[in-house]
């Protein structure tokens, strides 16, 4: 398998720390053993839907020492390096995409799932003028799912 980090080069997931590291020196971070060890986990299995909670279970579960609050903070911080994408699905309950591109999500209400929506499904037409001195930057859309069998 092989690894992405928002745009650079294709690495294979047994990069070496020192290239991972330079990897988040290039994205304005400073390379912590924490950061590097999380970086790992969010992008060893490609573009993935992960909330903080399920980061921090993977990483305790793999002998990484990490606080839950550490796990929030390093992911707000790679998203805010463009690492990450958040997408917020209600009012506490929030994923971090590994795929940052401009693309739209599915949302299992039963599982809680999140799956992206094939790029091209959707159009959206008509969006309003930004106000003066603004720019938008981009339109989330997020349609929720419900089993057709009531279930």
């Amino acid at each position: 398998m092989r690894v992405t980090f928002a745009g650079a080069k294709i690495l294979p997931t047994d990069t070496p720390t020192a290239d991972v590291a330079k990897l988040l020196r290039g994205a304005g971070l400073r390379p912590t053993r924490q950061r590097v060890a999380l970086a790992h986990l969010l992008f060893a299995e490609g573009d993935r839907h992960i909330t903080a909670e399920a980061l921090h279970e993977e990483a305790i579960a793999r002998k990484v020492p990490v606080s839950l609050a550490t796990v929030y903070n390093t992911l707000h911080q790679f998203t805010e390096a463009g690492l990450l994408r958040e997408v917020a699905v209600e009012g506490a309950k929030t994923y971090f995409d590994t795929n940052t591109s401009n693309h739209y999500h599915f949302f299992c209400e039963h599982s809680g799932r999140l799956m992206d929506i094939s790029t091209g499904k959707i159009r959206i037409e008509g969006l309003p003028e930004a106000p003066d001195g603004m720019a938008i930057s981009r339109v989330d859309v997020l349609v929720r799912l419900v089993s057709k069998t009531g279930r």
